[in-house]
C-alpha cells in the first residue's frame, strides 16, 4: 500500500466507532477494507485509493471495557472535498468488525488547509512586522540626508571648528568642542564656533568683540569655568545652558532650541549650582531700597492669658504719630523666642544677613546645605522642586512672607530654618528668623 505525502493532505476524516465485544486495530482496518469494497466503485474503492496515494495512513485507537470496544479513526484524504464527503458516509455503512456487530460515526471533516492558512496568516503577521523595523520612512530618509548635508558643512576658523556662517553672520555662537557644532549644524544653526578646550583661542576671544555672542556651555562645572575665562578674555552678550547634568552634544532639537531660547544677559548669569533648574543672578534696583519695612519683633508672653507686648527697644515705634508717607510702613510681626538649640552662629548670622539683602526684591529663595555650602538661587515659585534636589537643605533664605505653606514645604525637604524679611504665621519645627535675628 501507498503512504500519501504528508504534504498533500486536503481534508482530515474523524470518525468513531462501538463494538459489542472485544476487537483489536487490525480488525477495524480490515471491516474498514473490506465492508466498503465495491460500493462507489473501483476508482473510489479504499483499497484503491490508498494505493495511488490519495488516502493516507488510516489511524485507530481502540480501547476496550467490560467485554465492550470503543475507539477513533482518523483518515487523511488528498481528494477533493466531494470525495472525501463520500468516503465518511460510506464508512458509516460498517456493521461489523470482527466478530462483533459494530457501529462507526464521522465525527467531522476538517480542511487541513484552513488550519494552514490560519498559521500561514500568523505567521506572515509576525514577519511583516519584522520587515516594518528595517523600512525607515521617507521623513527619516530625509532627515538623515539633511544631516549628512549639514555635518559636511562643518568648517574651520583660524584652527577652530566652526559653521558655515561664522564670519558672515552677526552673531555667533560659542561652544565647548567639535561634537556640539556638528549637533548644531545638525538642527540647522550654522554660526556656532568650538573652543576645543578649557583655552580660549584668540581668535575666538577677538571674534566675540565684534560679534553678538552667546556663549552655549555644558551643565557642569566644566562649563562654569568655561564662561568665567570667555567673560575674562572676550565679550559675552549672552549665556544658554544645557541642562544640568547634560552636554550640548547630547540634546535633542527641542531642547537645544529651548535652551537657546532661555539664553540670559551675561551680567545675569552666575555659576551652575547643583539644581536641575535654571539659576540667575538676580539683581536689586539701584534706586531701590535694602529696606522696605521696618520689623516690630513682639516676644509671647510668659504669663498665662497675658497679652504679647513689645520688647523695650522698639516700643517707642508703636507711640508714634501717624507716620509720613515718606518713611517705610510698620509691620508687627510674632515669631517665637529663639533658644540656645537654635541660635546661628556668627559666621550663619553674617552670610545668612548678606544673602537677605541681596534678595530684597527680587522674588526669590537662596538654599544654603548642612555644611553651609550655597547650594542654588531660583524663583520662590521653583523652591519646591529646587528642593528636592538638594541632597542636605539645611537653611531657605527667601524673599517673601513665611505663612503655613512654606513652613511645611520647607520641613518636608528637610531643611531646618526659614531667613526672612516678615512672618506672617509658622507652623511645625522650621525655626524662622527675620532679619533682626541676624
Amino acid at each position: 500500500m501507498g503512504k500519501l505525502a504528508q504534504t498533500s493532505v486536503k481534508y482530515l476524516i474523524t470518525a468513531e466507532f462501538e463494538a459489542e465485544g472485544t476487537v483489536e486495530k487490525p480488525d477495524v482496518i480490515g471491516a474498514l477494507f473490506g465492508q466498503s469494497e465495491g460500493l462507489l466503485g473501483h476508482e473510489l474503492d479504499l483499497r484503491e485509493l490508498q494505493r495511488t496515494g490519495r488516502i493516507g495512513r488510516i489511524d485507530v485507537e481502540v480501547t476496550t471495557i467490560k467485554g465492550k470496544s470503543k475507539g477513533d479513526i482518523t483518515i487523511p484524504s488528498s481528494l477533493d472535498s466531494t470525495e472525501t464527503a463520500l468516503i465518511a458516509a460510506t464508512i458509516e455503512t460498517i456493521e461489523r468488525v470482527g466478530p462483533c456487530d459494530a457501529k462507526l460515526f464521522c465525527k467531522s471533516i476538517a480542511d487541513i488547509r484552513a488550519v494552514k492558512r490560519k498559521q500561514i496568516i500568523e505567521r506572515s503577521k509576525v514577519l511583516l512586522k519584522e520587515l516594518m523595523k528595517d523600512v525607515p520612512e521617507i521623513s527619516t530618509l530625509a532627515e538623515e540626508l539633511m544631516e549628512s548635508v549639514r555635518s559636511a558643512d562643518i568648517t574651520n576658523y583660524k584652527g577652530c571648528p566652526s559653521g558655515p556662517d561664522v564670519e558672515s553672520s552677526d552673531s555667533i555662537i560659542v561652544c565647548e568642542g567639535r561634537a556640539d557644532v556638528l549637533v548644531l549644524l545638525k538642527h540647522g544653526i550654522k554660526n556656532a564656533i568650538a573652543i576645543g578646550g578649557t583655552g580660549v583661542p584668540p581668535a575666538v576671544a577677538h571674534l566675540t568683540k565684534s560679534k553678538e555672542t552667546t556663549a552655549f556651555l555644558d551643565g557642569d562645572r566644566g562649563g562654569d569655568l568655561i564662561f568665567k575665562e570667555l567673560m575674562q578674555v572676550g565679550e559675552i552678550d549672552f549665556m544658554a545652558r544645557a541642562p544640568f547634568g547634560k552636554e550640548v552634544e547630547e540634546l535633542t532639537k527641542k531642547e537645544i532650541f529651548k535652551a537657546l531660547r532661555e539664553k540670559v544677559p551675561s551680567e545675569q548669569a552666575v555659576e551652575l549650582a547643583p539644581l536641575k533648574s535654571k539659576i540667575h543672578k538676580f539683581e536689586r534696583p539701584a534706586n531701590k531700597p535694602a529696606h522696605n519695612v521696618t520689623t516690630v519683633r513682639i516676644i509671647p508672653s510668659s504669663k498665662k492669658g497675658g497679652k504679647d507686648i513689645p520688647d523695650k527697644k522698639h516700643s517707642a515705634l508703636l507711640n508714634r504719630p501717624e507716620r509720613s508717607n515718606d518713611r517705610p510702613p510698620v509691620r508687627v510681626v510674632t515669631v517665637s523666642p529663639i533658644t540656645k538649640k537654635n541660635e546661628l552662629s556668627e559666621e550663619q548670622k553674617k552670610v545668612y544677613g548678606e544673602q537677605l539683602n541681596e534678595l530684597i526684591g527680587t522674588h526669590a529663595a537662596s538654599i544654603y546645605d548642612k555644611k553651609n555650602n550655597f547650594a542654588g538661587r531660583v524663583p520662590v515659585k521653583n523652591l519646591e522642586t529646587a528642593l528636592k534636589q538638594v541632597a542636605e537643605p539645611l537653611t531657605v533664605i527667601v524673599d517673601a512672607e513665611v505663612d503655613k505653606k512654606l513652613c511645611k514645604m520647607v520641613e518636608d525637604a528637610g531643611a531646618e530654618n526659614i531667613i526672612a524679611i516678615k512672618v506672617k504665621e509658622k507652623s511645625g519645627k522650621v525655626n524662622v528668623f527675620i532679619q533682626e535675628n541676624l
